[in-house]
Order: C-alpha cells, then structure tokens, then sequence
C-alpha cells in the first residue's frame, strides 16, 4: 500500500494537465480528493500500528545485488504522511483559487503533486539509498517551484540558490549512507537500529555524524545555511506554504529524528545538533522583528521554528521529543494558515508590505479570523495546540533539561518571546492596524482561498480544545525518533499553576512588550556585514562563475582542430608514459605470414588513408575514409567476426552518406595553418598512431586474468536466450549501459526537439 500511495502521487502528477484544461475551476478540488484519500488510508494506519513498532513493506527489485524497494510505516513517518498528504490536498485547493486563470496552472497542479509524492517516498523509505533518491526528487520539484514565475530574475535566482544548497546536502546524505554502509554492511533502516552501538563504536562514526548533519542543516535551513528560506518566498504563495512550514523544510528534521536512534545518544551527535538549534531558534525569530513583508515575517519565524525543532531532537530526551513532535504538527497547522492568509491578503489588497496595510478585516473577515487564531497558536496563548506544543517545549528545555538547565530555558523563553512579537505583528498590522493604503481596495478572498486556511486555523484550536485525540500519534512519533518505554503520552490544555505556565507567562509579557517597542527596533535594524552567510554565498558564485569564465577563454578557442590536438596530445603523453614507465614495449610480433588478399587490402588502406590527408575536397576525404572503413570491416570479416563486420560496415555506410549530406554544400579546403603546424600535426599523428599500435601489441601479452570469451559463448543461450553472442552482451549483460547510451540520445533529442520548438515567431525576430 505504501508504495501504492507513493505511485499514485506520481501518476496524478503526470495527468494533472490534462485534468486542468478539461475539469478548468474544479480541477483543484478534484486533484485534491487524491491526497486526501491518501490521508484518511494515512490516519488510520496510523491508529493500527502499535508504539514502537514498524510495519515494513519490500518489493525485490534486483535481489541479485541485494536491491529491493523497502517502505517503513511507524509512528514518526505515519504523522509526517499525514501532514503532507492532507495540507497538500488543501494547497492544492487554494492554488486553483491564487492561480485562477493563470496559463501554467497545471503546471502548478503537476509540480505539487510530484513533490507530495517525493515527500511521502522520502518519509516512507526504510532504505538510505531509496530515502536519498526521493530527497533528491524534493530537491529539483522544489526547484522548479519556487521558479514557478520563471520569467522574474529573482525567482530564477532564489530558485537557483535554493537547489545549491539543498543539492549540497543531499551530496553529503549519500556520502554517509554509502559510510554506513561500509561500516553496517547495510542501509535498511532496521537493520541500522540493530548495530546502533557498533556503527557508534567504529572509528569513521564522526565522519557518518558530520555527512549526515550537513544534510540535515542545509534543508531544513540551519545556521549558517538559513538565508536560502527567505529568500525562497519569491515562490508563489501556495508553494511558500506547502513546502517552506509543513513539508520540505521538515525532511532535514525528518533526517535528524530517523537517524537518532542509530547515530544519537553521542557528544559527536547531540552538542552539534543541539548548538546549531539554539542559534538558529534565536536567530530566525530575532531577524523576523526587522521585516515589513508577511512573507518574509514568517519566513523567519519558520527559520526559528526549525531551529526549536532541531534543539530539541539535540536533548535527545523523552519529553523533548515529545515536544518537538508537539511543536511540528503545531507549526505545520499555524504556519500553513497565516501563509495562506498572506496570500489572500496580497491577492486581494496587492500587497504584503506592512507599510501599506491595515485595516483589513473589515473587507477580509473570514481571512482574518484564520488568521488571529492561527497566529494565537503560533504565540502559544491558550486554548490553541501551539500552547501546549510550547509548554512541552518550556518543560523540555527549562525545567527537565540537565536539572533545570537555566542556559537552556532562558534561551527557549526568549526565543517564545520572540515569536510571540513576530504572531502579535502578522495577526494585528494588516487586518487591525490604521488606515489601508494598499495598491487595491480589498476584499474577502474566493471560498477556495479562505476556507483552506480557515481549516488549517481550526485544526490548531481544536486539537488544543482536544488534545488527547492527537497525543496517540503524537507519543508515537516520538517514540520511533528515541526508542524507550513504551508510556502513552498524556496531554491537557491546563496542567494546573506549574512553574512552566509561569515561564508561557513571561514570554508572553515581554513578547508584548518587544511588540510595543517594534516601530523602535526598526529603526535600529541590524546590519549582518559583508561576511554573512549570504553575503558569502554570493562570493562564492560569483568567484564561481570568474572562474568558468576564465576557464573557458582558456580553453574553448572556437576551433575543432585545437580541440582535437589536445585531447590527443593528452592520450599520447598518458598512454606513452605509462609505457615507457612500465617497460611493456614490444620486443617481438611473432609473424604467421601474410596473404596476398590480405597484403592488397592493406594498401587500399594505407592509399585511402593519404588520399582523405592529401585530399583538397571534403567529399573525396569522406570518401576516402569510408573505404577505411569499410576496409576494416573486411578484416573483421577475415579474421572470423561477420556479426562486428556487417554492423562496421552499416555504420561507415550511414556516416559517409550524413557527412556527404552535410558537407556537400561547403566550400573546398583551404590552406589556413602554416606549414609548421602542419609539420606539427602530422608528428602528432604519427605518434598517436605508433602509440597505438604498440597498445595493441602489448595488450594481449598484458592480460592477468583469463579470457572472458568463453563465458560469454557459453552464457549466451542458457542465461540471455539468445544465439548472438554480440547482441546477447549488447542487450542482456551490459543492458544497463545500453539503456544509459539509449537515455542520453532520448535526452539530447528532446532537448534538440525542444529546442526548436523554442524558435521566435517572426515579431520576436524583427
């Protein structure tokens, strides 16, 4: 079933055009019925597997090398399912309602719907090297994403910069698996689990820890790799929402709580991971009271959030785990709601800039009602679930934390402190501040708009007037990220007069009071320098790009003949060295004699070779060199290989007739090159060409192992069915390389076929 609803996804991704242009304004709605069937199949998985247990589903793909495509449903990977199929199916619902009557909306619908895929395979994966494979898919539909409005230089850019340090990290993703790997013998998940402390004992565990980490920090956006997520809000508004607070920004955090039980439990592992949280909590939400825009505000504010996240798993204790599961479904709920409502906000006033809003909810009341409960949520005031999500949090990192670690919860305090300011803002300045002066006069967004968001808002205030229909699944996720007693998690709105309501009360109090004093601290916005993590990013792609520059001044003159020169200079200075190194010169060709047809073919040969060298017409030299050809071909034919010989002899026919094609119309040769450079060439040529020929001397004097061929003469039939040995070994033992040739000529002709597809109309020409 898994791989069932992973599939699925994928196949809906490649029809959803087709439906848009047929089903037109239902066409989100009715995509929509598919991830949320996907997440009913997803919640009541979820209620039938057991706490700390896994249910793992494996398809044998290629046994032989130990190959298969293997799925693991638990807790923690059940609720991210969820999480992504369900707030997929409401994107998708308000993507037809932001995007109406835009052209590339099914593009849209097809992007979305393969990204949900990606994420619901990288989530499901019980195989590192399957779970490496889907976060790639992540990394380039996320990309094309947030580059949705290609046209703009800046999304362009965002989208480019994203895909760069994502795609980093995946290097660093697939470097730890083959590690582990090496060290386990193994990448299932599981089996991981069982050699836990051995993969921790074994010298190369720092360096799986640090691939692993790097990974981890660049998707999910960590210092000092955070500046790629706001910048990433040039995405339209849906894909701001679904990737950038429920669901890929969470695959590096995903990484981090699927990986603890195997890596975790270490110095190597915890202090990182909790350091890099701490920083990036405080950071993120800090940068946040600087900025104007909606989008920005929140996407900072999910740079802290992600942060929170990723301090807690570095506790790597029960209750921190707890709450940062607590504190992802949370986020995933209230963030998704107010970056909808910004998006309804923009769509309708045409603007996100704080400077030119207010007023709104007048004009926008169901918007702003999602919006003041979901940002109550995000402020952690009750009855919301992001309240008990930031007491769990509180209780986590200021009160059971080493003791009561007073660094840990002030730190915590400030940063709820923080994020209560950026809430306060997003809920009160563009639908309760002073008089609007937006671009456009406002209105109340479509019912596709408003009702996505207004359901996400419900979600957090009923699970808060309800927590203990989420505490199951809560518990365990928890329990699938740090294995321990099975002890179901209890959770209430009101847990009596503790000292973590006294630490929710005083994060609220200063959180009002840095709101009050917001105009002030804006006017003292922070300048981050020139050797900021952005700012450094920036250097190094323009150093990047002077270096390709450079580079290719260097070495692409234009001119085939310099390209042909080095790359053979480059073979002969290889291939000769290595010769001359190792003393494997022929000393002795034994000869068997020479027959008089075999002696005349050797001329024609040699003749036809200086008639192409001699030759001032380009015709005569293809000419000339298909008799080379073709020359060839008969002393393959000579020697006992009819089946090399026929197909040499078709592919000199076919290529002498294409070049003639091509050529016929050029002009005749001309002497271009001075008489030294062709003095030049021709001791070039004739030292590649003796080269050669002292390789194919030595070659069979050189070989260690024994001949193949037999193997293959009497593998043929048995094993491939087949009679011809050359197309047995073409078709069946190197089929893999066959299908990669094939693939790349069906790639360069559909880039050659888009390519012209592309040409300009005739007003483009004029």
């Amino acid at each position: 079933m898994m791989l069932i609803a992973v599939a699925v996804g994928f196949v809906m991704a490649a029809a959803a055009p087709m439906i848009e242009r047929r089903a037109g304004r239902a066409a989100g709605w009715l995509l929509a019925a598919v991830p949320a069937a996907l997440a009913a199949w997803f919640a009541y998985a979820a209620g039938t597997v057991a706490p700390g247990e896994a249910v793992v589903e494996r398809y044998e793909w290629a046994p032989a090398i130990g190959i298969s495509l293997a799925f693991r449903a638990d807790g923690l990977s059940l609720l991210l399912a969820l999480l992504v199929s369900a707030i997929g199916a409401l994107v998708l619902v308000y993507g037809g309602g932001y995007l109406a009557h835009h052209p590339q909306l099914g593009r849209f619908y097809a992007l979305t719907l393969a990204f949900m895929a990606s994420m619901l395979g990288l989530v499901l994966a019980e195989n590192l090297f399957l779970l490496y494979v889907f976060w790639e898919f992540t990394t380039i539909s996320s990309y094309l994403l947030i580059g949705f409005d290609h046209d703009r230089p800046e999304a362009r850019k965002a989208a480019t910069q994203a895909l760069v340090a994502t795609f980093l990290g995946g290097l660093g993703l697939l470097a730890g698996a083959v590690l582990l790997q090496q060290i386990a013998g193994t990448v299932e998940i599981t089996a991981l689990r069982a050699q836990a402390g051995a993969i921790r004992a074994h010298p190369h565990y720092g360096w799986a820890v640090g691939l692993v980490l790097a990974a981890a920090f660049t998707k999910s956006a960590q210092f000092p790799f955070h500046f790629w997520l706001p910048n990433a809000m040039e995405a339209p508004t849906p894909v701001s929402a679904y990737l950038h607070s429920a669901t890929m920004v969470k695959a590096g955090v995903f990484l981090l709580a699927r990986m603890n039980p195997i890596l975790g439990g270490t110095p190597e592992w915890s202090a990182p991971v909790a350091t890099v949280g701490a920083i990036t909590m405080v950071l993120g939400a800090w940068l946040a009271l600087f900025k104007t825009d909606l989008k920005q505000i929140l996407a900072y504010t999910t740079v802290s959030v992600l942060g929170v996240l990723t301090f807690l798993i570095g506790m790597n204790t029960k209750l921190a785990f707890e709450a940062m599961m607590g504190f992802l479904v949370s986020h995933a709920l209230y963030k998704g709601a107010l970056f909808l409502a910004a998006g309804s906000v923009q769509h309708e006033a045409g603007s996100r800039d704080l400077n030119e809003l207010g007023g709104l909810a007048r004009a926008m009341p169901a918007t702003a009602a999602a919006a003041a409960i979901a940002a109550a949520s995000m402020a952690g005031l009750p009855p919301t679930f992001g309240f008990i999500a930031k007491e769990l949090f509180y209780e986590a990192a200021g009160i059971e934390s080493a003791g009561g670690n007073s660094l840990y919860g002030g730190v915590a305090v400030f940063a709820g402190a923080l994020l209560f300011t950026s809430a306060a803002t997003v809920a009160l300045r563009p639908f309760f501040g002073g008089r609007q002066c937006a671009p456009r006069q406002a209105h109340e967004a479509p019912a596709a708009m408003w009702i996505p968001a207004a359901l996400l808002a419900a979600g957090g205030l009923l699970f808060g007037l309800l927590p203990g229909a989420l505490a199951p699944m809560v518990g365990s996720a928890a329990l699938a990220g740090r294995p321990g007693d099975v002890v179901p998690l209890t959770l209430h709105l009101f847990h009596g007069w503790t000292p973590v309501l006294g630490l929710s009360a005083i994060s609220v109090a200063a959180g009002a009071a840095l709101y009050a004093m917001r105009d002030t601290l804006a006017t003292r916005r922070p300048r981050v320098g020139r050797w900021g993590p952005a700012r450094l990013y920036d250097l190094a792609m323009e150093t990047l790009h002077t270096l390709a520059g450079e580079h290719t001044r260097t070495i692409q003159s234009g001119r085939l003949r310099y390209y042909l020169l080095t790359t053979v200079v480059a073979l002969l200075a290889l291939v000769g060295a290595t010769l001359a190194r190792t003393g494997a010169w022929p000393r002795r060709a034994e000869y068997t004699g020479l027959h008089l047809h075999e002696a005349a073919l050797v001329v024609v040969i040699l003749m036809s070779t200086m008639a192409a060298v001699r030759s001032d017409s380009r015709l005569a030299a293809v000419a000339s060199l298909g008799v080379v050809g073709l020359g060839v071909a008969l002393i393959f034919a000579l020697i006992g290989a009819p089946d090399v010989a026929i197909t040499l002899i078709a592919a000199e026919t076919l290529t002498v007739i294409l070049l003639l094609l091509v050529l016929y119309h050029l002009p005749t040769f001309s002497d271009l090159s001075l008489p030294r450079e062709r003095f030049r060439d021709a001791v070039v040529a004739l030292s590649i060409g003796a080269v050669m020929g002292a390789l194919v001397l030595v070659a069979p004097a050189a070989r260690e192992a024994a001949a193949i061929s037999r193997f293959f003469i009497e593998a043929s039939y048995p094993q491939a069915h087949g009679r011809n040995v050359v197309n047995v070994i073409l078709t069946d033992f190197r089929s893999f390389d066959t299908l990669g040739e094939i693939t790349v000529l069906a790639v360069a002709g559909g880039g050659v076929y888009a390519l012209l597809r592309l040409r300009p109309d005739k007003r483009e020409r004029e």
